[in-house]
């Protein structure tokens, strides 16, 4: 390490003793491995494409449209939210510390285990949807079985590169953006050069699948755009392994926001185009039969099987690389909370193995995501329980943030902040969050919002019994003071 490196690290180092915490992990990722870290997980290649088929079901072609850029506009308000709040308070685990601090433990015990949750159901959405992809690209067949069996192995594979270094990983994530980007422009390249392709008025036109009027149809096929901007927590998730977080991390956020809005529109707009007609799209099986996803049945009836498949195979490498990134993201969730005795067996899930890297926590991570698919049956349902596990945990301390700036609680914000905007981006933000929460568990997938209720009331019961006893009580803090650890 260079002299100016270490200096800015042995700066990070104090700065994160004084929230009450010794610098454990790795401290080696730049700004830019801080962005490519929730840009691979938001990847614009995994939420857009694997619940295309239910994002043209259900608004069809205006889905597209006018949906994704909605969720965009509004996703970035809650996104720059919690960026504030990254830049004041750079500890790994993010939204739990900061409830923490503007909240006290309580409603950081609660945030936490939201998060926790909403990430399992992202790896199982992320990995379970690569798995049905890769599958017929491997010439396997696409039944239920064989697609389990790729899943198991895809997540394997995610906890071997997450357990032998965060250097690794860094690395990865960065050649990642490439993936996606690279991956991106030549599907968008190929569709708009060589695929037939309907007039632009297509891309605007209004229709269902469903039995739903289009209005509500239309609302409920956001999910596909929300599902694709979760994520982008990993940044604040890193923040211990990244150099000068109070600046870096919360670009890290915003930044991944903007860009996979901006690049994701552009894929969306040229694989709507090239769609031969919706019902085949929606409809396409493989040779025997099994139902194979409506964006690789147009690739192939665009681009013929050859150029289709490698089009499909560049959307898999995005796909495993957000699975990758997702891993990491629990993990350190994990590892942060354990550390302050917040999960069982905390002992494990804290302890730092000889590669700098929490271990265990991957592990479970894996293990989890692996259950969590097993359970949730339909696609969508995974996808609801992911977006509505990481809003909640999201929101809550951008509530406990709204609440203090208008108390005079929290009065020393970090370098990076909204000034003046703060309470009207975070009141927008908020509102948001209420209304797609509400959405995401309507039919079909109220088997979202049933688990989200049972999983609201067994924490409300264990907190009651157990925890409350146990934590903190509960104190607004300003970030000048410490993160109140003993």
């Amino acid at each position: 390490m260079n002299p100016a490196a270490r200096v800015e690290t042995d700066r990070d180092s104090k700065d994160l003793a004084r929230f009450g915490y010794v610098q454990e992990l790795f401290r080696s990722m730049g700004g830019f491995s801080n962005f490519a870290i929730s840009f691979s997980i938001i990847s614009i290649l995994t939420g857009a494409v694997t619940l295309y088929d239910y994002g043209l079901e259900q608004g069809g072609p205006a889905e597209m449209a006018f949906g994704w850029p909605i969720v965009s506009v509004l996703t970035l308000a809650v996104a720059a939210s919690m960026a504030e709040l990254s830049s004041a308070f750079p500890i790994s685990g993010g939204m739990f510390h900061w409830a923490i601090m503007l909240g006290g433990r309580g409603w950081g015990w609660f945030t936490a285990w939201f998060n926790i949750f909403g990430l399992i159901a992202t790896v199982a959405g992320v990995d379970y949807g690569c798995a049905q992809f890769l599958t017929p690209l491997l010439g396997l067949r696409s039944d239920p079985r064989t697609v389990l069996a790729v899943y198991g192995a895809i997540l394997v594979s995610h906890g071997l590169f997450n357990h032998y270094g965060i250097r690794l990983v860094a690395w990865l994530n960065d050649f990642s953006v490439t993936v996606h980007i690279l991956g991106v422009v030549v599907i968008i390249g190929l569709l708009m050069v060589f695929a037939p392709k309907h007039p632009v008025a297509f891309f605007f036109e209004a229709r269902t699948s469903t039995s739903h009027t289009y209005l509500w149809a239309f609302l409920l096929g956001l999910l596909q755009a929300q599902w694709t901007f979760t994520g982008y927590d990993a940044s604040a998730h890193v923040s211990e392994e990244t150099v000068d977080p109070r600046r870096r991390v919360p670009w890290g956020i915003v930044s991944s926001v903007v860009v996979s809005a901006a690049v994701g529109y552009l894929l969306l707009f040229a694989l709507t185009l090239s769609i031969h007609d919706i019902p085949s799209a929606l409809g396409a099986t493989d040779a025997r039969g099994n139902k194979i996803p409506a964006v690789i049945a147009i690739l192939r009836q665009g681009l013929g099987p050859a150029a289709g498949g490698a089009a499909s195979g560049l959307a898999v490498m995005a796909m495993w690389f957000c699975g990758l990134s997702t891993i990491t993201s629990i993990s350190r969730t994990l590892y942060a909370f354990a550390r302050d005795g917040g999960t069982p067996m905390a002992s494990l899930l804290a302890r730092v193995g000889n590669h700098r890297t929490p271990w265990f926590a991957i592990w479970v991570s894996t293990v989890a995501a692996f259950l969590a698919a097993l359970y949730s049956g339909a696609y969508s349902v995974i996808t609801s329980i992911s977006t509505i596990g990481l809003y909640v945990s999201y929101i809550i301390p951008v509530y406990l943030g709204w609440r203090a700036l208008r108390s005079g609680h929290w009065a020393q914000r970090g370098p990076w902040h909204l000034g003046r905007y703060s309470q009207l981006v975070q009141m927008a933000a908020i509102a948001w969050t209420v209304f797609i929460c509400v959405i995401l568990v309507m039919p079909p997938n109220q088997k979202a919002g049933a688990t989200m209720l049972g999983l609201a009331a067994f924490l409300v019961a264990w907190y009651a019994l157990s925890e409350r006893r146990r934590l903190y009580p509960a104190t607004t803090v300003a970030p000048a003071k410490s993160s109140g650890r003993s």
